[in-house]
């Protein structure tokens, strides 16, 4: 199997992490993005394979308001300092995944201001989804509700001719891949219109489709993706350890298998648009969830702070992602002390998965099965090996790993 299969990936959110005013004008724009070359040490040390990078171009606001998909955000610095950090992935060993926007734009996109200006007939305007004959005026078709966010025209060949430039130009500047923002909100027909030239020019590139409902198989072999985010698996997760109920796990675990015979899901327990795992369940939890993370079939991304137990609460409301979009110090140095136990403990699994790489692919299956006490064997896709994974919800969340001779491997500790 190739890199792609058996990354994992530390997901940072840059803006956020490197400090950068997400939602005034910023009075001194530099080089943010280099800070993160101070962390790749510690993203090797965690266990990591790769960066998944939120937005890193120009745009107005939180990065998802692109206004130049060809440019660095001046927040960030410039070309030359994205070129750096690759360089230093480079030396490490590290993959870089960035976020494609590609759903919509900015409503201040400099292609889209010329669209209403120049018309209907204008080369720009076969790029975006617009209403020409809205009252009051032409008026761009919106992603979500967002009025800062215009759609582009995804059955249109500029749209699509766009993205792959995009993408394509990237690549050839040292991306691994593409996280496609959003992508469950574009007809797959798009994207099986893109990526094969894209994949043509650059074979061992990744993409990781957004898709948050639906039929993730279905979706990831008409896009022609090579993965989408579980979100299934991820709520089943958390809520089955809050509400000590694992039978929901157990259910979602069932499914989770189905997918693994088509596909291999990127698993995660937090990300940029989420509460922190460990303000959903504690902190304890938070490392009985990565356990669960840890030892099931999947391609697993640790967003940037679980590791070591940030908390924030995701609220629906203006500036409702800042506490899970927080900046970091200048190094890990920096850091709360409390923190390093639970880095400790991901270092621990991390390393367990990697010893075991067939747990990539492994399925699942219940041994016993109550509301707050679970154990699955997890079992490699040629039978080779398996592991036995023991839940314990009755007081403090708890969970311990044996190897299929009844050997403990790891035994979660309090935090």
């Amino acid at each position: 199997m190739d890199w792609k299969h058996h990354a994992i990936w530390w997901h940072v959110y840059p803006l956020g992490f490197c400090g950068a005013p997400i939602h005034e004008a910023d009075p001194h724009p530099g080089p943010r993005l280099r800070a993160l070359m101070g962390w790749l040490d510690y993203a090797v040390g965690l266990g990591c394979s790769g960066l998944l990078l939120g937005p890193v171009f120009a745009s107005a606001t939180h990065g998802y308001d692109t206004l130049d998909h060809y440019r660095i955000d001046p927040r960030l610095g410039s070309d030359a300092d994205f070129d750096d950090l690759v360089g230093a992935c480079r030396e490490r060993g590290l993959r870089i995944l960035l976020d494609g926007v590609f759903s919509h734009v900015g409503s201040g996109h400099p292609l889209l201001r010329r669209a209403l200006a120049e018309g209907p007939g204008s080369g720009a305007a076969a790029m975006f989804d617009i209403d020409w004959g809205a009252p009051g005026g032409p008026a761009p078709r919106v992603f979500e509700g967002h009025a800062s966010l215009a759609r582009l025209d995804h059955a249109s060949s500029a749209a699509a001719e766009y993205t792959a430039d995009v993408m394509r130009h990237w690549l050839d500047r040292g991306a691994d891949g593409w996280r496609l923002d959003a992508a469950y909100s574009i007809s797959t027909d798009f994207w099986a219109r893109v990526l094969p030239g894209v994949r043509a020019a650059h074979p061992d590139a990744f993409f990781l489709a957004e898709v948050i409902h639906g039929d993730y198989a279905g979706f990831t072999a008409a896009a022609g993706v090579d993965t989408v985010t579980q979100y299934e698996l991820w709520k089943a997760v958390w809520s089955s350890i809050k509400d000590r109920n694992l039978f929901e796990l157990d259910w979602a675990l069932q499914r989770h298998n189905a997918f693994l015979s088509s596909f291999t899901p990127n698993t995660f327990i937090g990300n940029h648009d989420v509460t922190r795992i460990a303000s959903a369940v504690g902190p304890d939890g938070a490392v009985t969830a990565l356990a669960v993370l840890m030892t099931v079939g999947g391609i697993p991304s640790i967003y940037s702070g679980d590791e070591q137990g940030f908390t924030g609460v995701k609220e629906e409301r203006a500036g409702g992602d800042d506490a899970v979009r927080p900046a970091f110090p200048a190094s890990p140095d920096g850091l709360a002390p409390w923190g390093w136990g639970v880095y400790r403990a991901h270092q621990d699994l991390i390393g367990l998965r990697r010893r075991n790489p067939w747990l990539t692919t492994a399925t699942t299956s219940a041994v016993a099965l109550e509301n707050q006490r679970y154990t699955y064997r997890v079992r490699a896709a040629d039978s080779s090996a398996c592991l036995d994974v023991s839940i314990d919800l009755t007081s403090t969340p708890r969970a311990t790993i044996r190897d299929g001779g009844g050997t403990v491997l790891w035994e979660q500790a309090g935090h």
